[in-house]
């Protein structure tokens, strides 16, 4: 696909919107005693998390979240050791991966919490004999 001088001038008006609605990124480190990411914003704000809990960076070694990259217009950190990278703004907005990844996540963590209704599901199935039995083919 060829860009267009109308499309370059476009996407450079969208990108200076973004960069002037919010921070940029001028640190990052791995912090080993806490076991969490902490990047320090333009703003002298600190986001700090479990790398665990951002998607591409699920099993990352503490070694491989040392050598991160600060994108040029501060709006990203590049893991060059995992080919992963984080979005400062989408992290602002309580994203730590993709909407897809993240619906993912929130299905995974509602399928683990109680109810009274799985409760009571789960006690009627075992009345009727429980899981069946697996078949060996």
């Amino acid at each position: 696909m060829e860009i267009s001088a109308q499309m370059f001038t476009a996407a450079k008006r969208r990108g200076k919107r973004r960069k002037a609605a919010f921070p940029g990124a001028v640190a990052v480190r791995y912090d080993r005693r806490a076991a969490r990411l902490v990047i320090s914003l333009s703003s002298r704000l600190d986001i700090s998390f479990s790398p665990k809990l951002a998607q591409g960076l699920e099993a990352a070694k503490p070694a491989d979240l040392t050598d991160a990259q600060i994108s040029p217009s501060g709006l990203g950190v590049h893991f060059p050791k995992l080919d992963a990278d984080l979005d400062i703004p989408a992290l602002l907005e309580g994203f730590l991966g993709s909407r897809r990844w993240m619906a993912a996540q929130n299905g995974r963590a509602g399928g683990k919490s109680p109810s009274q209704a799985k409760s009571v599901a789960a006690r009627a199935n075992g009345q009727r004999g429980g899981r069946p039995k697996r078949r060996c083919q």
